[in-house]
């Protein structure tokens, strides 16, 4: 299918698409964001779109970025890869080469921000991964890649202090993990922990990409007997194992999936089967930050969020605006679109933004954040750790 390309000023963006004609006589800031529009991942490329929407029009409706005191209208340029990494990578050079993008968003999750963060280095092009989290993107010795999301450890360290903590009969674990670099990364992190907390891993599987029946795993998962599973995928993934879980009787103490919870769309797609499932997300509505970025505050970023799109953000479209005022943040800190001097603005970033305090690793991965550990209860995401935003207590299933 051949890449669908969406440009528009995004002080005027409706949609997918809006016209341009307002800014192309003004002084802009491109900003090149290859997403997976359509396939299996274009319910996460849709959420990062939606961040970058409301901090691109938020952005132009006070006037634009700063620029040595010229103000500058932002305009992202998307482009549709319809979820195939390969061709991210294609799209990310055809944004800075035909394009003229100044700057870039890295393209959705892990794998493909790995794979074409190559090309946005060899440009010398800044660029922010909002949802890339695995260790790998960033061990490459890259100066020119910037990410919104800790290290996926972050996530799994914090679950098993709380489940090994918070129950002792907690003793079996089951992992099943989709092939792909992040999902993988976590399931590994997960087994290792669990070994550390004298858990025994009863079973380690992974499914590959596109798989759309997992009866077989889960058969090997309930003669496991595990008393906790653990099971990584995108949110289409993981609807699919939590109905297929249920179809087959498996109902452990404990049911962790990362990292579908975290959006609405899992809790509606799968009504009560939601209930007491457990994740991590690299943020959550319920922090309270008090920001120099355009939004200011959390509250503030929640409300305009609610406003325009009548939801609730979650840590995806949440980490996409960052991304986007963080961006902000180091080109007016440079004072020029130079490109390698907003690098430099960011590798020396050290504040507080809506999303958190920010701050980056020597390898451009953000090292300030504590990510929040939630359960669904009551059809609704509530935070259990860390203390200082704690909703409710962690509760195990019989």
């Amino acid at each position: 299918m051949q890449a669908v390309r969406t440009v528009f000023a995004a002080a005027l963006a409706l949609g997918l698409f809006a016209s341009t004609s307002a800014v192309r006589a003004q002084d802009v800031i491109k900003v090149g964001a290859p997403l997976p529009l359509t396939g299996a991942l274009s319910p996460e490329g849709l959420k990062q779109q939606r961040g970058y929407n409301l901090w691109a029009e938020t952005a132009n409706a006070a006037g634009g970025i700063k620029v040595g005191g010229k103000p500058y209208k932002v305009e992202i340029v998307y482009v549709d890869y319809a979820s195939n990494t390969p061709r991210a990578v294609q799209v990310a050079e055809r944004l800075i080469t035909e394009d003229k993008a100044n700057f870039l968003f890295a393209p959705f999750g892990s794998g493909a921000a790995k794979a074409a963060s190559g090309v946005s280095e060899r440009y010398g092009i800044p660029t922010i991964a909002a949802t890339a989290s695995s260790r790998e993107v960033y061990d490459q010795g890259y100066k020119f890649l910037f990410g919104t999301f800790t290290p996926n450890e972050t996530l799994i360290d914090p679950l098993t202090e709380i489940v090994s903590k918070g129950d002792p009969a907690v003793k079996r674990v089951a992992i099943l993990a989709r092939n792909d670099l992040l999902t993988l990364s976590l399931a590994n992190l997960m087994q290792a922990a669990a070994k550390a907390k004298g858990l025994e891993v009863v079973m380690m599987e992974r499914y590959a990409i596109g798989t759309m029946d997992h009866a077989s795993a889960i058969t090997q998962m309930r003669g496991a007997k595990p008393d906790w599973v653990f099971a990584t995928g995108y949110i289409n993934d993981l609807i699919l194992i939590r109905k297929q879980m249920a179809d087959q009787g498996v109902s452990p103490k404990v049911l962790t999936m990362i990292a579908g919870p975290a959006y609405k769309e899992f809790t509606e797609a799968t009504g009560p089967l939601a209930e007491n499932v457990s994740s991590a997300s690299w943020w959550h509505p319920a922090v309270r930050y008090k920001g120099v970025d355009l939004f200011g505050t959390t509250e503030a970023f929640n409300a305009a969020f609610e406003k325009k799109y009548n939801v609730v953000p979650d840590y995806a479209e949440a980490s996409a605006a960052a991304a986007g005022a963080i961006l902000q943040l180091a080109i007016e800190k440079a004072g020029t679109l130079d490109p390698a001097k907003v690098r430099d603005a960011l590798a020396a970033m050290d504040l507080v933004t809506f999303y958190g305090p920010v701050k980056f690793g020597p390898t451009g991965q953000i090292t300030s954040l504590e990510p929040p550990v939630f359960q669904i209860q009551g059809g609704k995401p509530v935070v259990v750790f860390p203390a200082a935003v704690k909703q409710a207590d962690f509760i195990f299933g019989k």
